[in-house]
């Protein structure tokens, strides 16, 4: 019996012993891998509390921009399409998802997750340094060394995730403790409106609800097709025609709805102004009168739209009435700034409507978009090598993706100027790279059948514009447009930086300023025949009937006043002094319109000199 219980015992103890071993492995690396003792983890809590403040700055960015965090290049619109790349919104630009370029093309300017979640980790990055003012722990002896950092960003529905890769190490006396990697964890739905928003985009695009609406305030607000019983000639003028077409499409944009929307109405008497697009936030729709806007009347006579009466020819008028038959044909371009929001947060993007003929645009079918369905990423089957330098044959480390269809894949980062990797097989695909001060490229490669890429960065600088308008500093507005390797704008004085790199331009200076020009008021007299009254009438006679057609006097506020084209290729050596002296001829200031449109003739045969 005592052998059995030592026995007992013995194996009791080894129990014990396997336990506390076990338990040793479990727990040894909470122990000792993470612990950041008391004395520095103020430091690493308040450089994540940074970190969180830039990220949370970028979202907010990024949801007023459409997504986009860093301005994109701005394209002027023309005459024919009078809205640019942007619309101008409370005074800053937030690109179109859709809209038409000045030359009358169509373009889409979506940015995909990966590009915004790019882009936030860029702003992270280059922001994070104001995170390094540690005055108060280095004033008590600390001593803080920071690593640069990489940061990748993951947005999800309700959550936004950034890691930050960063050696940031702390020691005070022979204590000391390093850190590497801060994870930050950000409420946001961010995710969600982003995702939201691309519903109502392709509903919008497929559909053309927004055209619908727009045809049917024509047809409520302006003359279109109709029959007036008069003899004497109906007659609209064509700037109020304008004027009411715009104040319909306020109050008719603005009321729009998607069904299962925040504010969903209750009143099913204002069920026409639900879209059938389901819904769990709040969404806004804007249009504004003073935002560009394109209205062209064919059928109008300059400054009036008139139907001619019929009936009142010889023979016709024993019928004892007149009518005049009247017919419009409008197209209509106009932005509308969709807007998905709650208490706290905001993402909005504008896009261009399109009337063309008195009929909504055709809805445009939507592209396959694979990244709804199948992440392409995943399938990373092909073996390819980049190379990346400067134009100096330096090797540069670059930050690679690869886009195929519509979806952008992170490759990684080249390592002395060299990235080996795999990426999905894609026909006419494009590999992108990015380095810190040099222009971003694009270059095409079929991933199938290619496994070499060579990629040439080009350095950029900031430049500041400097403009003398016929020998004399600039006092007026201006606005100067580079178009070529690096599309880019300024408006002086305001914005005067901007960033170039080498490489060829079209340079265009156009420089404004107060004008003085009114177009008098007018008075037209009209004249008709119309049938006579009595015996005389019923025979086919008639006599002529006149009345004053009034056009209030208009006032021009600004006019071409100086400006140039020319082409220009920038070199380093012109760039590297960050100042670009640019000067253009003047021309004279025009006090009527023949005048005004005589500088525009001159415009287009000034240069602009550098």
């Amino acid at each position: 019996m005592n052998k059995r219980g030592q026995l007992t015992m013995i194996i009791i103890v080894a129990l014990v012993i396997v336990a506390m071993i076990a338990t040793y492995f479990l727990v040894r690396g909470a122990i000792f891998q993470g612990g950041i003792s008391s004395e520095f983890q103020p430091i690493y809590d308040s450089y994540s509390s940074c970190i969180e403040d830039k990220a949370k700055t970028a979202l907010q960015i990024a949801g007023t921009q459409g997504g986009y965090v860093y301005s994109q290049p701005f394209l002027p619109g023309s005459e024919y399409a009078p809205s640019s790349s942007q619309l101008n919104f409370l005074g800053f630009g937030v690109p179109y998802w859709f809209y038409i370029t000045g030359n009358g093309l169509i373009k889409e300017q979506m940015p995909s997750q990966i590009q915004i979640e790019q882009e936030i980790a860029r702003y992270v990055e280059e922001n994070i340094r104001d995170c390094n003012n540690f005055e108060q722990f280095y004033a008590r002896g600390y001593m803080i060394e920071f690593a640069e950092p990489e940061v990748i960003v993951s947005i999800k529905e309700t959550q936004v995730d950034i890691n930050v890769n960063a050696r940031v190490s702390a020691s005070l006396g022979e204590s000391s403790a390093t850190k590497s990697n801060h994870d930050v964890a950000i409420t946001s739905k961010f995710g969600k409106f982003y995702n939201l928003a691309k519903q109502i985009y392709n509903k919008e695009k497929s559909e053309a609800f927004l055209e619908k609406y727009a045809v049917d305030v024509l047809n409520l607000y302006a003359p279109v097709d109709g029959v007036d019983i008069s003899c004497a000639p109906k007659i609209w003028q064509t700037r109020e025609v304008a004027d009411t077409i715009k104040d319909g499409l306020v109050a008719n944009i603005g009321t729009i709805k998607l069904d299962g929307d925040y504010y969903s109405l209750a009143n099913k008497k204002q069920e026409y102004f639900v879209v059938n697009q389901k819904v769990d936030e709040s969404i806004n729709m804007i249009y504004s009168k003073d935002w560009p806007t394109k209205i062209e009347i064919a059928g109008d006579n300059g400054d009036l739209m008139i139907a001619e009466p019929v009936g009142n020819s010889e023979g016709l008028g024993i019928m004892g009435f007149c009518y005049s038959p009247y017919h419009f044909v409008y197209d209509v371009t106009f932005p509308v700034m969709i807007q998905i929001y709650n208490s706290e947060e905001i993402f909005q993007f504008p896009v261009i409507a399109i009337v063309d003929k008195n009929l909504p645009r055709e809805g445009m079918a939507v592209k396959a978009e694979i990244e709804e369905t199948t992440d392409i990423c995943q399938f990373n089957t092909q073996d390819i090598n980049v190379k990346v330098y400067d134009s100096t044959l330096n090797p540069l480390n670059a930050n690679l993706s690869y886009i195929c269809f519509t979806q952008e894949c992170s490759i990684g980062q080249t390592k002395n100027g060299e990235l080996r990797e795999k990426v999905p097989s894609c026909l006419n695909g494009y590999i992108l790279a990015r380095a810190n001060g040099f222009t971003e490229k694009k270059q095409l490669f079929s991933s199938n059948s290619e496994t070499l890429a060579e990629i040439f960065l080009d350095r950029e600088y900031e430049v500041e514009l400097a403009l003398s308008v016929g020998g004399k500093f600039l006092k007026d507005n201006a606005v100067i447009t580079f178009e070529g390797a690096k599309s880019t704008s300024a408006v002086l004085p305001g914005s005067s930086k901007v960033k170039l790199s080498e490489g060829l331009y079209n340079i265009t200076v156009y420089v404004y300023g107060n004008s003085s020009i009114t177009i008098p008021a007018t008075t037209k007299r009209q004249c008709v025949s119309v049938a006579k009254g009595g015996l005389a009438g019923l025979f086919g006679g008639t006599e002529e009937k006149c009345f004053d057609i009034s056009v209030p006097s208009t006032k021009i506020e600004y006019a071409l006043l100086g400006g140039g084209a020319s082409e220009v290729y920038l070199l380093p050596e012109d760039l590297e002094k960050g100042r670009l002296e640019l000067s253009v001829d003047s021309l004279p200031v025009p006090k009527t319109l023949e005048e005004l449109a005589n500088n525009y003739e001159l415009f287009s045969m000034k240069g602009v000199t550098i």
